[in-house]
């Protein structure tokens, strides 16, 4: 059933999901969301599963009709967000009706919201997905960035309750951040004074970003130093993976990267900061820092941890069943209009 008419696309909103992969020996990237913490709260803010598609919206929001009775959250970077022009707070599941508007603003820190629905998004799942690939032009809806006018369906509703995430679980973005690197797989491909420049310099993130890659440029000016310059025999590109081509200066390769590459790779940032590097907005700095596999499993179990608190025991004590519910109606009396506020009192 139709069920979400975008009035405002934004700039860049596409269907995404935890990504596609086991295709990319066949020249398929992977997608999928930038965000993977963001996504996953807001699924289970609805009732849904965490790998459940979602949209993905960059730097400004949306802004739809629902079609029919539906309940959301929105999650991600900060922005007004408004239902029917009442302000509405993110990390919260809402219930809209048919008929309601909801509309976002620009983000004010991070650059990413994401925006669940019970149910899910109806779109076709090809190769185990239901991401968009841009540049494939496959999945997703239609295998395109939404535009005004596009209708969405989506699936029925499977939660009752409202929830909201406690304070202490939701993301703070900073204009500084600090990531975790381990090094490899090509770091014996750089000098000594290499590896200690790229630790110790900062970075700032360039306008050259987007979904494919990050692309960063030292504060200083230094360059990161190669022994025999920066190019390889092209090999396989992981989500985090940090090229440095001959110019000594680092790329990020984020949910669009390409399958393979031939630029020498430092090493990779951990799978728990990529979330913060998603959120980087250009003028962002960043700052390495060297940890080793242990430790980069032991954050990642730290926040897969977190994840699972909240989507069982701490979801109930997020908020629950507390929602307020009130209404605004125009009534016209004897040639009169009188507008008028309707709560409901449980």
């Amino acid at each position: 059933m139709e069920t979400l008419k975008i009035l405002d696309a934004g700039l860049l909103t596409t269907v995404q999901d935890l990504g596609r992969y086991g295709y990319q020996r066949y020249g398929v990237s992977a997608s999928g969301v930038m965000d993977n913490f963001s996504a996953r709260i807001a699924n289970i803010l609805v009732g849904n599963s965490q790998e459940e598609a979602v949209l993905e919206t960059t730097l400004k929001g949306i802004k739809v009709e629902f079609l029919k009775d539906t309940m959301f959250s929105i999650t991600g970077a900060q922005c007004d967000s408004s239902l029917n022009k009442e302000k509405i707070e993110l990390w919260k599941s809402y219930k809209a009706k048919k008929g309601d508007i909801l509309k976002m603003g620009i983000c004010k820190s991070g650059l990413r919201n994401y925006i669940a629905f019970s149910g899910g998004i109806d779109v076709p799942v090809i190769m185990n997905s239901k991401s968009t690939n841009l540049k494939a032009k496959i999945g997703g809806f239609q295998g395109r960035k939404l535009m005004t006018n596009d209708v969405l369906s989506i699936g029925n509703s499977t939660e009752e309750n409202i929830l909201k995430l406690k304070d202490e679980y939701i993301p703070k973005y900073q204009k500084e951040i600090e990531v975790g690197v381990i090094l490899g797989q090509q770091d014996d491909h750089f000098t000594e004074k290499g590896i200690e420049t790229f630790f110790n310099e900062v970075y700032t993130v360039t306008q050259e970003s987007d979904r494919m890659g990050i692309r960063l440029s030292s504060v200083s000016g230094e360059t990161i130093e190669h022994k025999n310059g920066g190019d390889i025999i092209s090999d396989g590109i992981t989500f985090g993976a940090i090229q440095v081509p001959g110019s000594g200066q680092p790329i990020i390769m984020m949910a669009d990267r390409q399958t393979t590459g031939g630029y020498t790779k430092i090493g990779n940032v951990i799978s728990s900061d990529l979330p913060k590097l998603a959120q980087a907005t250009p003028g962002s700095k960043i700052r390495f820092k060297r940890y080793s596999l242990d430790e980069a499993l032991n954050s990642l179990k730290s926040i897969n941890e977190i994840i699972e608190k909240i989507s069982s025991y701490d979801r109930f004590n997020v908020e629950e069943k507390d929602e307020f519910v009130m209404r605004k109606y125009s009534v016209k009396i004897n040639g009169k209009i009188f507008n008028l506020e309707v709560e409901r009192i449980k």
